[in-house]
């Protein structure tokens, strides 16, 4: 079992139904991980919560053959529910105190922070990554918030680096055109949703993307 000490987030897919161009979530999840992806979160608001749950187990399914782990967005019930190795929370979301109670030691658990003060009031201690974002402007999310572009996210992967060893990634509007720009902000990966849900062949989009992240994670660790 893949546990808080052994995950990934170098390439991080964000699965959402709705941006898998009809095809089954699923078929999608393997192809990346079969390509590089090597973390999965299931992000789906519009479902009900039964219809959930079987999406989340079949999405583990999927892809526990490739030892990635798989994250559900919000809801803590239907993470304990489904099996799955955590959860990813947003600032309005349970308390990563809470979160940490009900799942348990082992679980993975992520936070976003898009701000200083969110990055200065992360429960350092209770989470295992921080999500940092948006970055670019992007269709795959509704926000009213303005996109951090690369100069918020290197500012605030610092502040994050200077206050705990917690990994950092990052969101939104992130390909294989700018991944290694991003990477050089200081991050340790990035999620991605439409790159890899919307791309024609899914496998090939995630080894491309994971071919360039750790291209400039592997000079990142030589500067």
């Amino acid at each position: 079992m893949i546990r808080r000490s052994t995950f990934d987030p170098r390439l991080y897919l964000v699965i959402d139904p709705r941006q898998c161009a009809g095809r089954p979530p699923t078929e999608i999840a393997a192809a990346a991980a079969r390509g590089g992806a090597s973390l999965v979160q299931l992000r789906a608001k519009g479902l009900e919560t039964r219809e959930m749950v079987a999406l989340a187990r079949a999405l583990r399914q999927a892809v526990v053959p490739f030892d990635v782990a798989l994250l559900i967005n919000d809801r803590v019930d239907v993470a304990l529910a489904a099996g799955a190795q955590g959860v990813h929370l947003g600032q309005t979301d349970m308390a990563p105190a809470d979160a940490r109670r009900l799942l348990g030691p082992d679980a993975i658990i992520g936070l976003t922070a898009r701000a200083a003060e969110e990055v200065a009031a992360a429960p350092v201690s209770l989470v295992d990554y921080l999500s940092i974002g948006g970055v670019f402007a992007t269709a795959s999310k509704d926000t009213p918030s303005p996109p951090i572009g690369l100069d918020g996210l290197r500012r605030l992967a610092a502040q994050a680096a200077a206050l705990s060893e917690l990994p950092r990634t990052a969101i939104s509007g992130i390909d294989a055109a700018n991944c290694d720009a991003v990477i050089r902000c200081g991050v340790d990966g990035v999620a991605v949703i439409s790159a890899i849900c919307a791309a024609a062949d899914p496998q090939q989009a995630a080894a491309e993307l994971r071919r360039r992240i750790d291209r400039a994670l592997a000079q990142k660790d030589r500067s």
